[in-house]
């Protein structure tokens, strides 16, 4: 007797086909030793009188267990950093008391501050390592960081929006900093003058913000709130909401929570300081809306305003630059139906914004 014909599986209903993963090309790696420690040598305008120095800071623990790592230049550069960028705002911030001085020299050493220096520079390839992990990771907060504005310093002493830094980023700028430091006798005036440049543009007292959740927390005591976090997740991401007084206020999101709940301080940080400060109020005047709100958003505003109005956009001309290279300022002014002249700021672009800001008042007298 023939066997019976074998079963075949029920039919399913299959769905559209996965798409292929994202892959990210690999951070790189420069496998002539000589060629590394030569570029790195261009960079500062700097030739090691020993040359080991410089191998050990460009040495990861994961490389070898024969070879001397960078963890003890890491050590040496976090503290010689920190002294030199003591010197430097103490000189540079003379009515600034000890608390914001502190505040500035942790947001120019923070781990996401450096990391973004290493990046700048391309410094990770000139790592020897043997970590693929690790390789991903910085990967993958290279190609963040090549979306982020260059001049928005705002958000970089504590974490970006999207990805937190690999700490081996920093590590690396701590090392280099600590090989010349030792290659130059522990001359820290020698240390500043060699690798102050890498670490430009420097957070000012006019360009730092504070840290979010902090700002956050202190705006709402002032007004006798409490802010509360709730978070979620969606589809991989973490998503925090803000609630002030029952209501929300603010939403971020990202993969990791710490930056998500970063994001969320600074949606509602900014929504609830402009509830505060407005200045050219919906119905006044010619029927002007929106506030001026947040200096650094003045220009986008008085922009806004002139598109709703069918008025030329304002043009906006540098009228002075003074003072030293690590005191600079600018002067700017904004030419439409009016002429205002900003105030003197370090940063071009706030000096822009001022401009606008006193053009936004001029139009609500009007």
């Amino acid at each position: 007797m023939a066997p019976p014909p074998a079963m075949k599986p029920a039919s399913r209903k299959r769905g559209p086909p996965a798409p292929d993963p994202v892959e990210l090309p690999p951070p790189g790696f420069v496998a002539d030793r000589a060629e590394a420690a030569a570029r790195v040598e261009r960079l500062l305008r700097y030739q090691f009188r020993d040359g080991r120095l410089l191998e050990e800071a460009l040495t990861h623990q994961s490389f070898a267990d024969d070879a001397v790592s960078y963890q003890r230049l890491e050590f040496v550069g976090d503290s010689a950093l920190g002294l030199a960028f003591s010197n430097f705002l103490y000189l540079t911030n003379p009515t600034l008391g000890p608390g914001p001085l502190s505040t500035l020299r942790a947001a120019n050493i923070s781990t996401e501050k450096l990391a973004r220096v290493a990046v700048r520079h391309d410094l990770y390839p000139l790592l020897r390592r043997n970590c693929p992990r690790l390789d991903l990771l910085v990967g993958q907060f290279i190609e963040t960081v090549k979306q982020e504005p260059e001049d928005d310093l705002g958000t970089v002493p504590y974490g970006g929006s999207v990805v937190k830094a690999p700490k081996v980023l920093a590590d690396i700028v701590e090392a280099i900093a600590a090989a010349v430091y030792v290659d130059c006798k522990f001359d820290l005036e020698k240390l500043w003058k060699v690798t102050r440049w890498l670490f430009e543009p420097i957070i000012t007292a006019e360009t730092i913000d504070e840290q979010p959740v902090t700002m956050l927390h202190e705006l709402c005591q002032k007004h006798g709130k409490m802010a509360q976090f709730k978070t979620w997740q969606k589809g991989g991401m973490t998503v925090v909401n803000v609630f002030v007084a029952g209501e929300l206020v603010g939403i971020g999101s990202s993969e990791q929570k710490v930056i998500a709940k970063l994001n969320a301080a600074r949606d509602a940080t900014r929504k609830l300081a402009g509830a505060k400060k407005q200045v050219l109020t919906t119905g006044v005047g010619n029927g002007l809306g929106d506030e001026i709100g947040e200096l650094r958003e003045c220009k986008q505003k008085l922009n806004e305003q002139c598109s709703r109005q069918n008025w030329p956009k304002p043009i906006f001309k540098l009228e002075k630059e003074d003072g030293a290279a690590h005191e600079r300022k600018f002067v700017e002014t904004a030419k439409g139906n009016f002429v205002t002249i900003g105030d003197p700021m370090s940063r071009v672009k706030d000096s822009e914004n001022s401009a606008a800001q006193k053009m936004l008042e001029v139009i609500l007298k009007f």
